[in-house]
């Protein structure tokens, strides 16, 4: 089963022969029977559905995933249970969503100093707005 994406963000499925079955806390990757060419420039991200994630726990882990416009082989989604149940995907399941982006890609210079923001090095939590 080979599937097309007809816009930008699309629903993606499981295209499998037999249920998946995911223990709580255990990861599975699951195929989709997709396959795409994506222009230089771009990217496709792989997205959890929302619903699965609420309802049963169901997530897209390393997410967003990016799937790179130089790779040509099948989708296939990481998916992880974090609920305390027992999940079964059947074959057709929505299992994550696909949305093509551009992106771009950096050239990387090697400098010996960096300009100064109010920000400065503040990490995590740091605005760089003093109250």
């Amino acid at each position: 089963m080979y599937q097309t994406a007809e816009a930008a963000g699309a629903d993606l499925y499981a295209n499998i022969e037999h249920p998946v079955h995911i223990a709580p806390m255990q990861r599975v990757l699951v195929t989709t029977g997709l396959f795409i060419e994506l222009p230089q420039g771009y990217e496709a991200q792989i997205r959890p559905r929302s619903g699965m994630a609420f309802k049963h726990g169901i997530t897209v882990l390393n997410s967003p995933g990016t799937i790179d416009s130089d790779y040509r082989g099948e989708i296939k989604i990481l998916l992880i249970n974090l609920s305390d149940n027992n999940f079964t995907i059947q074959a057709g399941d929505r299992i994550a969503q696909m949305i093509i982006a551009p992106c771009i890609q950096a050239k990387w210079q090697i400098e010996t100093a960096l300009t100064k923001t109010p920000r400065g090095e503040g990490g995590y939590g740091h605005t760089g707005i003093k109250q």
